[in-house]
């Protein structure tokens, strides 16, 4: 595992800080564990819905589109109860499926006029093959895993490129945190457990991994945990009692619906509070990550500062951080629900009117919350990794700047163990 060896300035070691650290980790560990155990759902507890395609002679086949011939269709824009629909050609398509099998299709003008389909194009069809009866097909989407796949690659090699062994370990963290999501949380939710708590714990979980993962066994790593921690506690608490105060029940779309009987057991207003806490993650570890290195780098630099001129200096650093944060959390909401927003513009909906609706006052409030979270979680974490970094130079302490024990038995040296320039390695 890659740990960070940065030198500024003379410090004791302090062992036993980096031992009662480890134990407090230890128990927030085991309490994770036990809490994962205690919700981990039954399997038959689990909601097994049919999908639209599940049903008997229903399938999805891979093809390839040989021809497309534009015609005539009629569209006039306006469709069945006024309702606005794209004007212009509809198309006939001919493909070959994975089969060797000749599909024929009708592609509607919002799929040829708006998106465009030629030949060589790969696409996925709805086969429907009625027993005794000739199969018809359906356009359902394009085939787009080998693009995926090619960007991932690309993603994982930049990372493991520039970041080294530390983007190695990103990455891997990427890995449990699906892993966690997909085989707990989710299924947990499903499951109609308290949707809070799974939150939490799924989160705690996946932040003790992926922070040490990603950043090293070290006090410095350790403060950020506690601040992330705290983000997430105020995040839960401040989720819950807003989805209940702004009437949030979580039903806002026709997916929505779908997810409602397809799961009875499960609440959406607790899944719209848990998915407060989840949605905030990165954010919140980026931050927390941030300000217990700038404490750590802040006292390389002033050695003899005290701990609130080591605050005061670290929490300039926190402020800039919170402004292109909150405006990260808006322009994320804001690139994924462009669609909606452009449709409310094409509309012309008063914004306020629209802002109160369940769909965008979910995201509003989802937002909000989290945007405090993190901003709290700014002065906690730098109040904490002041508190854990090493002491200030002529300062007599009796425990030393060690990290904590890695599995192997070896110990990382934190920032600030001699006085040198810092020399930060991966």
């Amino acid at each position: 595992m890659a740990h960070s060896h940065a030198h500024s300035f003379d410090a004791p070691p302090r062992p036993r800080l980096a031992t009662a650290l480890a134990v407090v980790v230890g128990v927030i560990a085991v309490a994770a564990i036990a809490g994962m155990v205690a919700l981990w759902p039954n399997s038959e507890d689990v909601p097994k819905g049919v999908g639209p395609y599940s049903a008997e002679g229903v399938d999805l086949v891979d093809a390839t589109v040989e021809s497309v011939e534009p015609f005539d269709c009629g569209s006039t824009g306006i469709g069945p109860d006024n309702t606005p629909m794209v004007e212009g050609d509809c198309a006939q398509i001919t493909a070959t499926t994975e089969a060797g099998d000749t599909a024929e299709f009708t592609l509607d003008p919002t799929r040829y006029v708006g998106a465009g389909m030629v030949a060589g194009d790969e696409i996925i069809l709805i086969e429907i093959a009625p027993e005794g009866q000739e199969a018809t097909y359906e356009f359902h989407d394009y085939q787009r895993g080998s693009q995926l796949l090619v960007m991932a690659i690309v993603f994982g090699v930049l990372v493991a490129l520039i970041g080294r062994w530390r983007g190695v370990f990103a990455i891997l963290g990427i890995g449990v945190t699906l892993l966690a999501l997909v085989r707990f949380v989710l299924p947990a939710l499903l499951a109609g457990g308290p949707a809070l708590a799974i939150a939490i714990v799924g989160s705690t979980a996946i932040m003790l991994v992926v922070l040490y993962l990603a950043h090293g066994i070290s006090i410095r790593t350790t403060a950020a945990l506690f601040g992330t921690l705290f983000g997430i506690a105020f995040t839960a608490v401040a989720g819950a009692f807003a989805t209940s105060w702004a009437h949030l029940t979580g039903v806002g779309s026709e997916d929505d619906h779908l997810l409602v009987a397809s799961a009875p057991d499960m609440s959406l207003s607790g899944v719209v509070a848990a998915t407060m806490v989840i949605a905030g993650l990165g954010v919140l570890n980026d931050v927390t990550v941030t300000q217990a290195s700038a404490v750590w780098e802040m006292r390389g630099l002033q050695p003899t500062a005290g701990p609130g001129q080591l605050f005061r200096s670290a929490m300039r650093i926190g402020r800039d951080h919170i402004a292109s944060s909150v405006y990260t959390l808006v322009f994320a909401y804001a690139g994924s629900a462009m669609a909606v927003l452009l449709l409310i513009t094409a509309y012309q909906q008063e914004l306020l009117q629209v802002a109160t609706t369940e769909q965008i006052g979910q995201e509003i409030v989802r937002t909000l919350v989290g945007a405090v979270g993190l901003v709290l979680a700014v002065p906690v974490t730098t109040a904490i990794a002041v508190a854990l970094a090493p002491p200030a130079a002529g300062d007599h302490a009796d425990e030393g700047d060690l990290t904590l024990p890695t599995p192997g038995g070896e110990h990382a040296a934190e920032p600030g163990a001699h006085a040198a320039p810092s020399d930060v390695r991966a």
